[in-house]
């Protein structure tokens, strides 16, 4: 049995989305020093932290996290601790009010953060090897504007 390939333009938008799918459901290649599937769903979290923390967009809490990642507060909570029983994120007061507690990636985290984007980065190689230069950067700019188009209408969304 031939795969039929999507040829017209509703073909190829049709199966951008079942696509996405399938990047979801499968972990990034076995490449270089491997991310364990429990780290891989910690990352979630900590990528959270790390971008607000790169940003200066403010600080980061449960609620915040549950927000980003559209999960019920519990949820957040559980996932946050676990990342805290690891050692990958610490606990602190907000310096902009004393009674909330805000999170930071302690320096495990910031070291299995560092390991899995040059995972990331590593296994982006290893897909596109064969695909020419010009192709890969055009996708990874691609990429990067669809995320951050996301991203803005995320926030459009939640402001």
């Amino acid at each position: 049995m031939t795969k039929h390939e999507p040829e017209s333009a509703d073909e190829l938008l049709d199966a951008v989305g079942p696509a996405f799918g399938k990047l979801r459901r499968s972990s990034l290649l076995e490449v270089d020093n491997p991310i364990s599937q429990k780290d891989l769903g910690r990352t979630l979290v900590l990528n959270i932290v790390l971008e607000a923390e790169q940003r200066g967009t403010g600080e980061v809490t449960v609620g915040a996290v549950a927000e980003h990642l559209g999960v019920d507060p519990s949820v957040a909570s559980r996932m946050v601790s676990d990342c805290i029983s690891a050692g990958h994120l610490v606990r602190a007061a907000s310096q902009q009010d004393g009674r909330r507690t805000v999170l930071h990636l302690s320096p495990e985290g910031e070291e299995l953060m560092a390991r899995f984007r040059r995972h990331q980065r590593s296994a982006f190689e290893q897909i596109t090897a064969d695909w020419p230069q010009q192709e890969r950067v055009e996708f990874a700019r691609l990429m990067l504007k669809y995320v951050a188009a996301q991203e803005a209408l995320r926030r459009g969304a939640t402001a």
